[in-house]
């Protein structure tokens, strides 16, 4: 076999492969599109069969435009939607008052800070609703720097019945005022003023008035207190 014979006989092989394989792949593609088809037919009768079956279902249970389930419905009324206030509704707010906490040295004993007033000192407050008035110190608080000053800063509280036969009272109480908001005062020039420190010839230190130079801490003074607070502890 020459050459020229052996080229034509692989031409025809090759071009008879191809014209196979060609037909070979139409042939799947149209089983490949028929079964696409079968199975799109198939999904169709399915939703057919349950749009029958809901159907009958539905016709079993004759419904009606106002039932439910077989059952009348009650007419539904819808009230009128309330129209909102134009008022402006204020909240309450209330301040919670922490518990007071006093300060401690390592030792568990309070820290007690220094105050330019003493228990018995007629004293102006200076600051506050109750500016302007005079009274005398009863008690001292150097934990917080407060005082109670007499018949000054009431406050109401409200006390309950200890017995069964007594009735609740509300009373009137002193509060506490703090020591910068008073100043000492001097009854016989009527002047506030703030307090100084010297020492006398006695070598005792005592407290003064630096506007007017009355001597607070004097014998005389501290007599009239220990006799008040001995008549108070009399009448108690």
């Amino acid at each position: 076999m020459s050459d020229q014979e052996y080229d034509v006989v692989c031409t025809t092989l090759y071009l008879s492969h191809c014209t196979l394989s060609v037909h070979r792949y139409q042939k799947l593609k149209e089983k490949k599109k028929q079964r696409l088809q079968q199975q799109e037919a198939m999904a169709a009768a399915a939703s057919a069969m349950a749009m029958a079956s809901l159907q009958s279902s539905m016709t079993s249970l004759s419904l009606s435009s106002n039932s439910f389930l077989g059952q009348r419905l009650s007419p539904i009324t819808l009230s009128p939607v309330p129209s909102k206030s134009t008022e402006k509704q204020c909240p309450v707010v209330m301040k919670l008052k922490r518990w007071e906490r006093k300060k401690c040295k390592p030792n568990s004993l309070p820290i007690l800070h220094k105050m330019h007033v003493k228990v018995g000192d007629t004293v102006k407050i200076i600051s506050g609703h109750e500016k302007g008035k005079i009274g005398e110190i009863s008690k001292v608080l150097k934990h917080n720097s407060t005082v109670i000053v007499k018949d000054l800063n009431l406050k109401t509280k409200h006390v309950k019945s200890r017995e069964e036969g007594e009735p609740g009272q509300i009373i009137k109480v002193e509060g506490p005022i703090h020591s910068s908001n008073v100043m000492l005062y001097s009854k016989d020039q009527n002047v506030a003023s703030r307090v100084g420190h010297k020492v006398l010839d006695n070598g005792k230190r005592v407290r003064y008035l630096i506007k007017t130079g009355e001597i607070i801490d004097s014998a005389e003074n501290w007599k009239k207190l220990n006799k008040k607070t001995e008549e108070v502890a009399a009448a108690t």
